[in-house]
């Protein structure tokens, strides 16, 4: 590669594991409160007592909270890059180059983060690269981006009137 090639390479920031984890706590903190709001609105009441219906109430819960988590992360994900954890840390899921990921490769990110996060993170921290991608990041062909200040916004854009 000369001199050049360099100069003109892409340069991707990789968002660190900490903006990750923060962004990741704060999407689980708003889909908590939202499942926790549908689960009170169908069943009058949040039920913490173990007897018989326990088992199917924790079951329904868990299913219906992975389904929100797992659509949440999805749609923003693929239609924006972001989940609302990851605009306020200014980080974005893209595919390896930069641009947009595509819907199989912020499905299968998505599919890790919400039903196996912890083997996830765990195998993706031992097994890391460069790119600090967790394993289902890295079979999707995803990364997560920290955002330049310049690409965040439209600041840089005058709108002129005729």
């Amino acid at each position: 590669m000369s001199e050049s090639d360099s100069n003109n390479a892409l340069e991707i920031t990789i968002a660190k594991w900490s903006d990750r984890f923060f962004a990741w706590l704060i999407d689980f903190l708003i889909i908590t409160i939202i499942s926790t709001l549908i689960m009170f609105t169908f069943f009058g009441k949040i039920d913490f007592e173990i007897n018989d219906k326990w088992l199917w109430t924790e079951t329904t819960q868990y299913m219906q909270t992975s389904i929100i988590f797992f659509a949440y992360w999805t749609i923003l994900e693929y239609k924006t890059g972001q989940s609302i954890g990851k605009k306020i840390l200014n980080v974005k899921v893209t595919n390896l180059y930069g641009k947009q990921a595509d819907l199989k490769g912020v499905i299968i990110s998505s599919f890790g983060k919400t039903f196996l996060i912890p083997i996830d993170v765990v195998l993706g921290v031992i097994f890391t690269n460069e790119k600090r991608q967790r394993i289902f990041n890295k079979i999707g062909d995803t990364v997560v981006i920290k955002i330049k200040k310049n690409e965040k916004s439209d600041a840089n854009i005058k709108y002129k009137k005729d």
